[in-house]
């Protein structure tokens, strides 16, 4: 695997929740640089090391309401 996908979303407790398409995996952090890392591990938690991504993408969700 070349790659895996990771949306990231903004937590309503506060902080960011990411969970892998495709892959059973999920995480969530107080901050971005904390996101980072634990996507890190939870992915090389999950992965056999030969089977182990050599990219992580993370693409960001971010839900927004305006006034109509």
């Amino acid at each position: 695997m070349r790659e895996i996908l990771f949306l990231i979303e903004e937590a309503p407790e506060g902080g960011y929740t990411a969970r892998a398409l495709g892959e059973s995996i999920f995480t969530e952090a107080d901050d971005l640089a904390s996101l980072y890392q634990q996507v890190r591990d939870a992915v090389h938690c999950h992965f056999d090391e030969e089977k182990t991504p050599e990219m992580i993408r993370l693409h960001f969700v971010r839900k927004e309401i305006i006034q109509a």
